[in-house]
């Protein structure tokens, strides 16, 4: 007791929270972090909008102001950074992901390949003054190469100072029942008949199992070994099985990782962080997802080989989005192999939607999600029909006006906070960002109180 006490009085360990961890960015000679980023937007500025560069110059201001305020210039030339070495050496990169293509700075640094003025995106989706979070920029690159641009980044940041991150799988309801049956030295194939009584569907327990199926129920109540198989089971239902490596997530910080986290070592010799990325990211700690696109290297090699048999070079960054051709081709639901709308839902979805444009397209992905499907009926019929069923928009940079129902669309939702100013940006934001199954009920409520609203000021 006296050595463990000695031990104790030794050890002192202070968790901070709160404060952002990012590593700096080692600029030219000549600049500050801050006078870099904006010589790399301004540069941009005018390469990707010329002429322009007067019109857009506030809002780049804007942005650029909110990301200086936050604490976010050397986040942006890190993800700058590496997305610039993946580039020049000829890796493929997706054009953007999620809430960061509706900023201009990531446009014009080359960070997203998606204009946000042209397709009317929001900045404040990605980031704004009231969120508390870190921002999050996923990254696709070619899946062959993906491994080429972690080892640029832990080469030039030092492998002490960038790793990958642990994640922790859990004891699902079919798997627990089988586990713990093999424990109680239970017969392997009574086991797996109670196990195939629980339903095949995304965040199914053993509870809502037991209502929804009588038959494993009525085993429940009289099978005495099924009742304490059960019991047991989900008393552990939910608790860490085995530890695994995020597929995408590293993680970088300013000092070796060790002093900010524990480490572990994987079975395959990988070191890894112990904490998961949720808990990382409230102590401060960037993580960047990279991210192995396969659609990427398919395309990839689908050019290559076009060149190589035709002599025909293609630039996936200037190809026709116009196309009626490929417009029609979709229409007709085969889309095997066309990333997002391969799934048998969205096949079915794209045959009824009859896609015009591209931007049909992304209103179809906007809406193939829980809560906005519900929209899905009306914004068809709406669309063949051209009746008035919902807010009348200026649909990006079209010259007519197009009937949408766009308070199922994220964006429209976002736009409330100038139509309706009492909204703040929190609130927003709750309702459009990618949500879990438990807020696909507000759905509704949600996208009617602010179209509502919206038509109201219109």
């Amino acid at each position: 007791m006296e050595n463990t006490q000695k031990i104790a009085d030794r050890c002192q360990v202070e968790i901070e929270f709160g404060n952002t961890k990012v590593p700096k960015y080692d600029v030219p000679d000549g600049y500050t972090a801050w006078e870099y980023l904006n010589k790399l937007c301004y540069d941009g500025l005018s390469e990707r909008y010329p002429g322009r560069e007067e019109t857009l110059k506030s809002r780049l201001e804007y942005e650029l102001d909110v990301i200086r305020t936050m604490g976010y210039v050397d986040y942006f030339l890190i993800v700058w950074d590496y997305i610039h070495f993946a580039k020049e050496h000829g890796i493929s990169v997706g054009p953007g992901r999620g809430s960061a293509a509706g900023s201009l700075v990531a446009y014009t640094t080359g960070i997203t390949n998606i204009d946000p003025i042209k397709y009317n995106l929001i900045f404040e989706r990605f980031l704004n003054p009231e969120r508390v979070s870190m921002p999050d920029i996923d990254v696709d690159f070619c899946f062959e190469r993906r491994q080429e641009v972690i080892d640029y980044v832990v080469e030039k940041y030092g492998k002490e100072c960038v790793t990958q991150i642990v994640t922790f799988g859990t004891l699902a309801a079919r798997g627990v029942i089988r586990d713990v049956g093999r424990v109680m030295d239970i017969p392997y194939a009574f086991v797996d008949s109670i196990a195939k009584n629980i339903p095949s569907e995304l965040g199914i327990t053993i509870q809502k199992a037991l209502q929804m199926n009588p038959d494993l129920r009525k085993i429940y109540e009289e099978d005495e070994t099924v009742t304490k198989l059960i019991n047991m089971s989900m008393r552990l239902e939910g608790l860490p099985r085995h530890t695994s490596t995020h597929a995408a997530g590293v993680v970088i910080s300013q000092m070796p990782m060790d002093e900010y986290v524990p480490l572990s070592r994987g079975t395959d010799g990988m070191i890894t962080t112990q904490f998961t990325m949720t808990t990382l990211e409230e102590l401060g700690l960037l993580k960047m997802d990279f991210l192995g696109l396969r659609t990427l290297t398919v395309i990839d090699s689908a050019a290559r080989l076009a060149k190589k048999s035709t002599g025909i070079a293609i630039d996936m960054d200037h190809i026709d989005f116009e196309d009626q051709k490929v417009l029609e081709s979709l229409g007709t639901g085969r889309t095997d192999g066309v990333f997002q709308l391969e799934s048998s839902g969205m096949k079915n979805f794209v045959k009824e939607l009859k896609p015009q444009s591209l931007e049909d397209v992304i209103a179809g992905i906007a809406l193939y999600r829980p809560g906005p499907m519900d929209f899905i009926p009306a914004y068809v019929r709406g669309k063949i029909c051209m009746g008035r069923f919902g807010t009348t928009v200026r649909n990006w940079s079209r010259s007519y006006l197009r009937r949408m129902d766009v308070s199922s669309i994220r964006n429209r939702l976002c736009r409330s906070c100038v139509i309706w100013p009492a909204i703040l940006w929190g609130a927003v934001i709750f309702c459009v960002v990618p949500c879990p199954r438990k807020r696909a009920r507000l759905w509704k409520k949600s996208a009617k109180t602010l179209s509502t609203a919206t038509k109201s000021r219109e």
